[in-house]
C-alpha cells in the first residue's frame, strides 16, 4: 500500500470512529498546509541556511532587527540571517523588497559580523530604506499590528514604492478581492501621472467611481506608429490610488521615449515581467520542501486503529482548553504574548495521559 492509499485508510479509519473529530484533525492539517504555502510564497526562493548577499540586489524577504540597529538607523537582513544573527532578537518582518542586498554585519552594525558571510562591503549603496524599516507603514505611520489597537484595519502593498498601506487611507474604494492584481497609491500616482494614460482600460473602479470619471486628452510628443501609450482617453479622476487588473504591466508601451520616462522616473522595474510580487510568490509556491500536512497525514498513518482515535482526542481536548485560556486575553482587550503560550502548554504538561508515541517524520 503506497503513501496515498494509507492515507485514504486512515481517514475513512477515523471516520468511521467519530466523524466528527476525523474532519476536525484533517481540516487542521489542510489549514496549516495553506498557512504553509503562504509562508513559502513570502519566503520565494529564499533557504535558511544561506546568506544571499553573494546573490547581489534581489527581491526577497527582508527584516530589521531593532535589537542590533543603532538609533535611527536602517538596515534589512535575508532570511537566513534572520535566524542565524538575529535569533532572540526584536525582528519586524518587511515581506519583500526589490533590488536589495542583505546588509547583515555591514557598517551599519558597527562591529557586530555576519554569522553567515562576515566579509561584506561597508554599505549596499542600491539599497533603498522607506519607513517599513522603521516598523510604521501608511500614511498614518502606525505599527502593525497596531498594539494600541488604533489601526488594525487590513493593509495592501504599493506595486511601486512597496510601502504599506491601510485599504481605507488609499483614496479610493477598495474593489472584489479578485478583481484586481495589485494597487499602486496615490502618492506613487502622483509622481508617475503617465500611469493614468492607462487607467481606463487597465484599472478597476468601484460603480460609484462613475461620477468621477472626466474626458481628458493628453498631448505625448511621440511617434504614434511606435508608441502604443493611450492619448485620448476617458479616465478616472486622476486622485487617489489605482487598482490595476491582472497582465496591465504588458499593456505599458516600451518604445524609446516611454522607456525614458521609466527611466525618469525611476520605474524601469515596470516593464519587467519578472518583476511582479505574483511571479516572486510563485517560485516560492514551488520549492520542494514536504510540508507539514505530507508529514502529519504520513504520522497519522502509521498508527493503529486506538493510537488515532486517542491522539485526536487530545488534539481536541488541547483545542478548547487553548480557546477558553485566549477567550480571557480577548475579554480583556490584552494582546497574547509568546510567553503567555508558552505558560498555557507548561500548565498542561502535568495533566497529559500515557504518552502516545508519534513518529518522528519531521525534521
Amino acid at each position: 500500500m503506497d503513501l496515498q492509499e494509507k492515507n485514504n485508510s486512515t481517514e475513512k479509519s477515523v471516520e468511521q470512529c467519530d466523524d466528527e473529530n476525523s474532519v476536525t484533525m484533517i481540516d487542521v492539517l489542510q489549514e496549516e498546509n495553506q498557512l504553509e504555502e503562504d509562508a513559502n510564497a513570502v519566503l520565494g526562493p529564499a533557504d535558511d541556511k544561506n546568506c544571499t548577499y553573494i546573490q547581489g540586489y534581489i527581491r526577497q524577504a527582508l527584516y530589521a532587527c531593532k535589537t542590533c540597529r543603532p538609533e535611527g538607523t536602517r538596515a534589512g537582513v535575508c532570511f537566513a540571517c534572520s535566524l542565524h544573527c538575529h535569533e532572540g532578537h526584536e525582528l519586524i518582518e518587511l515581506y519583500t523588497k526589490r533590488h536589495f542586498k542583505c546588509d547583515c554585519g555591514n557598517s551599519k552594525f558597527v562591529d557586530k559580523k555576519c554569522n553567515l558571510y562576515p566579509v561584506k562591503s561597508k554599505l549596499n549603496e542600491e539599497n533603498k530604506y522607506n519607513q517599513n524599516f522603521d516598523g510604521v507603514y501608511c500614511t498614518c505611520m502606525r505599527p502593525y499590528p497596531d498594539p494600541e489597537g488604533l489601526d488594525n484595519d487590513e493593509m495592501l502593498q504599493c506595486a511601486i514604492c512597496e510601502d504599506w498601506y491601510h485599504s481605507k487611507h488609499l483614496g479610493r474604494e477598495k474593489p472584489d478581492e479578485n478583481s484586481y492584481d495589485e494597487m499602486v497609491c496615490d502618492n506613487c500616482m502622483t509622481n508617475t501621472p503617465f500611469l493614468w494614460n492607462y487607467a481606463a482600460k487597465y484599472s478597476i473602479t468601484k460603480d460609484n467611481d462613475e461620477a468621477n470619471k472626466t474626458e481628458e486628452t493628453v498631448e505625448v510628443e511621440v511617434n504614434l506608429n511606435k508608441c502604443t501609450r493611450p492619448t485620448s482617453i476617458s479616465i478616472v479622476e486622476k486622485k487617489g490610488c489605482c487598482y490595476w487588473k491582472e497582465g496591465w504591466r504588458s499593456s505599458l508601451c516600451t518604445c524609446d521615449e516611454c522607456k525614458k520616462l521609466y527611466v525618469e522616473n525611476k520605474v524601469e522595474f515596470l516593464i519587467d515581467q519578472a518583476d511582479s510580487v505574483q511571479v516572486y510568490e510563485e517560485s516560492g509556491k514551488l520549492n520542494n520542501r514536504e510540508s507539514h500536512y505530507e508529514m502529519g497525514m504520513k504520522a497519522l498513518a502509521s498508527l493503529d486503529h486506538v493510537q488515532q482515535v486517542t491522539v485526536i482526542e487530545e488534539y481536541n481536548n488541547m483545542k478548547e482548553r487553548l480557546k477558553e485560556y485566549l477567550q480571557k486575553f480577548a475579554d480583556n482587550k490584552k494582546v497574547v504574548r509568546a510567553e503567555d503560550i508558552q505558560e498555557f502548554f507548561s500548565e498542561m504538561e502535568p495533566n497529559k495521559r500515557q504518552k502516545i508515541e508519534i513518529p518522528k517524520f519531521c525534521r
